[in-house]
């Protein structure tokens, strides 16, 4: 042990000398012999010999004092402290949470945290609706309304999908969140308002009392709608993202972001504008019952074009911060969302379980009904106007009735009176019936 000793003590004066001869100062030897002390010890770093570097490069070994202490095996010299870098969490989330989702979960911005409970309590009211829609398929008896149901369940799909895209605009724009805005957008309010508007052409023949679509031409002319802004969609997708570059959306400078969201929306502003005035029309009928059902449409297209015409004002207006585009957009989901919902399919789904009305029924049903005609009075010749129909004959008056024949009735002659000149008779005598006794008294 003291041989050891006796070692390290000739190798530190050995070291020793050699900053001597590099012209380190009395701070610098005195830092350098307390690491030969740490490392002997066995708690600090390694030693690293000097005399197994070359010559020509030992002027360059110890530039500084840090670096001659490194070289010598000494522990790195300690760092003045500062502020740490951590990126803190903001109130209502996980520290670990991933800031583009921050807008879910952030206290201080609660518009993100009340529009995901909205929607995500009308993606649950959706999926009840389509559960008791499929229950109730078996009590529709009106055969018109049943004609529906495909086209309805379709339309509750594109409510659900628009619940969900509100989602992707609460969480911050990215590289996977930017496509699924502009191309899903377009195509879910396609699928409403297409659905919308092939229920409208069928009550415009109802109402008139003509005979309805069949319910694979209603479910042809909602999907023939909506397939129109797929195209476009697909094509701008294609040519704006260069079918790689997937951060386009977030590179684009907001206003022109914005423009190209709002003219990318072009068809689906005319299929609601085009529902809207043809539930006009179904007002013009002859028949109530099926009006009813176009005050929904034109109630929800109206309200529908109200919240679109305000979110496109606020989304093109520049004196709005653009940062306010993921609110008002959102914003603008859930609302039509709920108008869907309670404009149009909850009161359509209040009216699927009731009775027949005669009313409702123009031609499919009412076709070989007897039309009865109201019975005319004055010089109208009686002979060829249409009676009522009635089981089994009928004595009114003087008139026997009888159904299935002609319209010349059979009538009851009083019997004709005598006219014949009496004949005399001689007078019945008092005592015929005299049998000589006096009657009871």
């Amino acid at each position: 042990m003291a041989k050891a000793l006796a070692v390290a003590s000739d190798q530190q004066r050995h070291d020793l000398q050699r900053l001597k001869v590099f012209g380190l100062g009395p701070r610098t030897q005195y830092l350098a012999h307390q690491a030969f002390i740490t490392a002997l010890c066995g708690q600090g770093g390694i030693r690293v010999p000097v005399r197994d570097q070359p010559s020509s490069q030992r002027s360059h070994a110890l530039p500084s004092s840090t670096r001659e202490l490194q070289v010598l095996g000494s522990p790195p010299a300690p760092r003045r402290p500062g502020p740490t870098r951590m990126t803190t969490a903001p109130s209502g989330c996980r520290s670990d949470l991933d800031s583009r989702y921050y807008r879910l979960c952030d206290l201080a911005e609660g518009w993100g945290i009340a529009l995901e409970t909205l929607a995500a309590v009308g993606a649950v009211a959706t999926v009840a609706f389509m559960f008791a829609f499929l229950i109730l398929i078996s009590k529709v008896q009106d055969s018109n309304r049943r004609k529906m149901l495909p086209t309805q369940f379709l339309f509750l799909l594109g409510v659900l999908g628009v619940f969900g895209l509100t989602f992707a605009f609460i969480i911050k724009l990215d590289g996977a969140t930017g496509p699924t805005r502009f191309f899903l957008f377009g195509v879910l309010f396609a699928i409403c308002f297409s659905c919308l508007l092939a229920h409208a052409f069928n009550l415009i023949k109802l109402v008139r009392g003509w005979k309805p679509l069949s319910w694979l031409v209603i479910l042809s002319l909602a999907v023939g709608f909506s397939l129109v802004q797929d195209v476009i969609a697909i094509e701008y997708l294609v040519l704006t993202m260069n079918r790689t570059n997937t951060n386009v959306f977030l590179e684009l400078p907001a206003p022109r972001r914005n423009e190209d969201f709002v003219m990318l929306l072009i068809y689906v502003i005319f299929l609601m504008v085009l529902t809207f005035f043809t539930s006009f029309f179904i007002f013009c009928g002859s028949f109530p019952g099926w009006k009813k059902h176009g005050a929904h449409i034109y109630f929800t297209s109206f309200l529908s074009i109200a919240i679109w015409v305000a979110w496109i004002i606020l989304l093109l207006d520049p004196d709005i911060d653009s940062k306010w585009d993921d609110t008002i957009l959102s914003t603008a989901l859930v609302a039509n969302g709920w108008v869907f919902l309670a404009s149009y399919f909850f009161p359509e789904f209040l009216r699927l379980p009731r009775q027949r009305s005669p009313s409702d029924y123009p031609v499919e049903d009412a076709f070989c009904q007897p039309q009865l005609m109201k019975q005319s009075y004055g010089v109208e010749n009686r002979a060829y106007s249409q009676e009522e129909i009635t089981q089994g004959p009928e004595e009114i008056g003087d008139t026997l009735y009888a159904p299935y024949s002609t319209h010349f009735q059979l009538q009851n002659r009083n019997p004709q009176k005598e006219f014949s000149i009496p004949r005399a008779k001689a007078p019945a005598s008092p005592y015929n019936n005299y049998e000589g006794r006096k009657g009871d008294s």
